[in-house]
């Protein structure tokens, strides 16, 4: 991660318990495109909680995941057990992973990507793949849309955290291709999709304080402040509970050159 990341660790528990993962539908239609199969060896990058590795072992896949985060592991791995999946988890960096050359069928980074130093991670990625292999850069994005409970949320995250650089965004990352064109990478391909996401008010507000900007970035005092604004927004704008908020799911798949 860069020096500017925030501090996943100190929001792990409420990371694990309110943010919702991947849907199973992105491994569908990576399993349809022949990059994802039973059996392939998966390093995930900045796997976190193990989100987007449960789904890569939950079909089969022989996965590690990589975190600098060991609180965010430790959820991991509890998780993991909960799902039946076992992941091998090794704490260190996404640039630097220190797993061996050549050893890996599959790279993948959910969520993560913008945290890294992208020209060091990208060369990372392709040391640890085999000739041929393939990448793979996901995200799931909330989306503001106007009127909605997530153009409100990012008004309040905004009056706490003004220097926030990711609000109003639409989920859709071209910035990742020409990193991986730059490294060699070919046969780049995109794909997303839409999806509904149930949060209850309570898990809403959780989701939000775990994020990056809030308690990833807040001391406690601003963290309660927050929480306690999305609350009263909330009951005040919100009022159905759950709520169904929109989401994308946008991927970038390559292969790395043939040695």
């Amino acid at each position: 991660m860069t020096d500017c990341s925030p501090d996943f660790a100190r929001t792990a528990a409420d990371y694990a318990r309110h943010r919702a993962g991947f849907p199973p539908e992105l491994l569908d239609r990576l399993a349809a495109m022949g990059v994802a199969r039973p059996g392939a060896r998966v390093v995930d990058l900045g796997t976190g909680t193990g989100s987007l590795a449960r789904l890569f072992a939950q079909h089969g896949c022989e996965v590690t995941g990589v975190d600098i985060a060991a609180p965010l592991l430790e959820q991991a791995r509890r998780l993991d057990r909960e799902a039946g999946v076992e992941i091998a988890y090794v704490e260190g960096p996404a640039e630097a992973t220190g797993l061996p050359e050549d050893g890996f069928d599959l790279v993948s980074a959910g969520q993560c990507w913008h945290w890294f130093d992208r020209p060091a991670a990208v060369r990372e990625v392709a040391r640890l793949l085999v000739s041929g292999g393939s990448a793979v850069i996901a995200h799931f994005d909330w989306l503001p849309i106007p009127g909605n409970v997530v153009e409100a949320t990012e008004e309040i995250i905004l009056r706490h955290t003004p220097s926030w650089p990711f609000a109003d965004r639409v989920g859709l990352y071209p910035q990742w291709l020409v990193d991986l064109q730059t490294a060699g990478f070919t046969g780049i391909e995109t794909f997303s999709f839409d999806t509904m996401v149930s949060y209850s008010h309570e898990a809403w507000v959780g989701r939000v304080r775990a994020s990056a900007p809030i308690a990833g970035t807040l001391d406690a005092d601003g963290v309660r402040a927050c929480s306690l604004e999305m609350t009263a927004m909330l009951q005040e704008r919100f009022a159905e509970d759950p709520l169904a908020v929109p989401h994308r799911v946008w991927a970038v798949t390559a292969q790395a050159a043939r040695r």
